[in-house]
């Protein structure tokens, strides 16, 4: 049924998905009208059928402040399946084109700094992380960041037992992709860990999230697969 989707629809949805993307937060139907230069009413029709899709859902809100009768306000956020189809009508994200090549820098740079450090590489990945559009190669560099500020810490006590762990990340019954928001928030309150950097993680955090729950299960294997590479790496 999703895959019947209109080209008016499909544009709909990509607007949806980019504006969700810049926002991290669910949307309310009248800032997309806004955006979109639609009705209103022609906005929300839209996002209740795309919910009959299951592309979207919704939720209500209700401000503290504004307890009482009438006060909720409905707000939509995609989900799993929308990014999935999209890729799949759009033959893949443009930008995950060069993924295989900024994977392939990545690894040659850790696996030609072992020696001498990483701070080169650290530093170039904060520098590019907020500029980047494409998901994929968002969470490449933000879990290869994570990773090389975690592998600083691994002969210390704040940091033991988690090396070998993170080496099956992604697997089965281990540590998940998405659990690496939260080493990030963890990351803040260790005393060995720069300040500036620690803070710039965990302020990404949540687009982290945003952008894990947007590439589909194919992808989560193959950033799985790639984030147990850089952890043995650099743990070795």
């Amino acid at each position: 049924m999703a895959k019947n989707l209109t080209h008016r629809q499909q544009e709909f949805l990509n607007h949806f998905l980019d504006l969700y993307q810049e926002m991290e937060e669910p949307i309310h139907y009248t800032l997309l009208a806004d955006r979109l230069s639609l009705g209103k009413v022609t906005a929300y029709e839209m996002l209740r059928l795309l919910e009959e899709h299951g592309l979207v859902q919704s939720e209500y809100y209700l401000p503290d402040q504004e307890r009482g009768p009438g006060r909720s306000s409905v707000l939509f956020r995609p989900t799993a399946e929308a990014s999935r189809l999209l890729h799949e009508l759009n033959g893949g994200f443009p930008e995950d084109d060069d993924w295989g090549v900024v994977k392939e820098r990545i690894l040659h740079q850790l696996r030609a700094g072992k020696a001498a450090g990483y701070e080169d590489l650290l530093t170039d990945l904060l520098a590019r992380i907020p500029e980047q559009g494409s998901p994929l190669v968002y969470l490449t560099e933000m879990t290869t960041a994570t990773l090389l500020v975690l592998g600083g810490l691994r002969d210390s006590a704040e940091a033991g037992g988690l090396a070998d762990r993170l080496r099956r990340i992604g697997l089965p019954g281990e540590i998940g992709l998405s659990a690496l928001a939260g080493v990030n928030a963890a990351l803040t309150l260790m005393e060995r860990v720069n300040r500036r950097i620690s803070s710039f993680l965990l302020s990404q955090s949540g687009k982290y999230q945003t952008m894990l729950s947007q590439i589909g299960e194919e992808n989560r294997r193959r950033l799985g697969d790639f984030a147990r590479e850089v952890a043995k790496i650099v743990s070795d």
